[in-house]
């Protein structure tokens, strides 16, 4: 007689080291490969960019660098996102049910960002190759489809037949067919006139939007202690994404009064701390300074939004949601029995990516001086593990 898998929830004692002790195991032991304090020092004190190299020799980017012969911001940046993945698609093919369609979910994002871009790209003429060499590989579709999407005709019915005959197959399928229908009912038109109508970086705040309230959903019935790990990550992902829509919409068509209650107020994510309330409010936001109203009722992010107003130099407002995020990243490790700890590993390899970036190019550049603007992972001087208070 089969024994049937008890109906528990992903964090739950009794049943996840059965299922997900392994590939939990290997991540948490992928902590290890996060570049130490004493390897950002090195580099900031290289003169070269040879030396950059020659210091990651005794690092986890070692192996990875062996065959480069010059190393350039780009180069670096495109081996460190190969190796992680190569990474992380081993751990997928370590996950079995629900952590499985749990790590997809982690893909979904930079599948939407690869269609965008190929999207974006059509419609100014780029070639198709080069578009490709763009993409993040964790959001790969098939190589043809990856060709067919460029292809489509920049009109109204070319859009729909990308639509109907590549993208509905296609993971991120679901998000489109949200977003073509919402748009329609919104705009009274036809389906196949939306695309052609709204600018593409509106579609692609839709589908993200789409993309976290489904995620959030998916983990809310997850239950445990991914619920409770991994919500809270969201919700503050999906408040970050509303802040930035109605910051980066001054100045812009989407600040006008009619756009402000129809189009922007449909990018804000229905989850989170800010909703609903905080996302109400924001609707009627129209400059920098109403917005910093709103963010004062938000006692989490009134500091962040004071880095913003202060106008200092020395952090912006991308950096300040940059050390918050690193901080609770970081703190998914700290707890066990969960899967949000998958999803942050790839997200605080992006940080130390942009990390390497930033610190090459400053070299590259001569400014020596703006060197230590990045947000170190795991860092034993980072304000949140020190008596410093924020």
């Amino acid at each position: 007689m089969a024994t049937t898998v008890p109906k528990a929830p992903a964090g739950g004692m009794a049943t996840f080291n059965i299922l997900h002790g392994f590939p939990e195991a290997l991540v948490r032991g992928m902590r290890c490969s996060f570049l130490a304090d004493s390897d950002y020092h090195h580099m900031t004190q290289c003169d070269t960019l040879d030396d950059v190299k020659l210091n990651l020799t005794e690092t986890d980017y070692g192996e990875a660098l062996a065959d480069s012969t010059i190393l350039t911001p780009s180069s670096l940046q495109e081996v460190a996102i190969d190796k992680l993945v190569t990474e992380f698609q081993y751990l997928r093919t370590q996950a079995v049910e629900p952590l499985a369609t749990f790590m997809d979910f982690i893909t979904y994002e930079y599948m939407i960002e690869n269609v965008m871009l190929l999207l974006k790209g059509s419609l100014s003429g780029r070639d198709i190759n080069e578009l490709i060499a763009q993409c993040h590989p964790l959001g790969m579709f098939k190589e043809s489809t990856m060709r067919s999407i460029p292809t489509f005709e920049s009109n109204a019915k070319g859009y729909s037949d990308l639509y109907q005959t590549v993208l509905v197959d296609t993971p991120v399928g679901p998000y489109f067919s949200m977003f073509l229908q919402e748009s329609s009912e919104h705009m009274g038109g036809e389906v196949r006139n939306v695309l052609e109508e709204v600018e593409i970086e509106i579609i692609k705040s839709s589908l993200i939007k789409y993309w976290i309230e489904d995620f959030y959903q998916y983990v809310e019935k997850l239950g445990g202690e991914t619920a409770v790990m991994m919500g809270e990550l969201l919700r503050v992902r999906a408040d970050t994404t509303a802040i930035n829509i109605t910051l980066n919409s001054f100045g812009t068509p989407l600040n006008e009064p009619a756009m402000r209650g129809s189009d922007r107020k449909r990018l804000y994510p229905a989850v989170g701390h800010l909703y609903p309330a905080g996302t109400a409010m924001l609707v009627d936001v129209s400059d920098e300074e109403e917005l910093g109203r709103v963010l004062e009722l938000f006692p989490q992010y009134s500091s962040i939004w004071n880095v913003h107003s202060s106008g200092g130099a020395d952090k912006s407002i991308d950096d300040a949601f940059y050390e918050r995020d690193v901080q609770m990243l970081e703190l998914a490790f700290e707890g066990q029995m969960h899967f949000g700890v998958f999803y942050a590993y790839v997200k605080l390899k992006e940080q130390e990516i942009r990390n390497l970036v930033w610190i090459t190019e400053c070299i590259l550049q001569a400014q020596k001086d703006e060197i230590n603007k990045f947000v170190p992972v795991f860092s034993h001087h980072a304000p949140w593990r020190s008596l410093k208070s924020r």
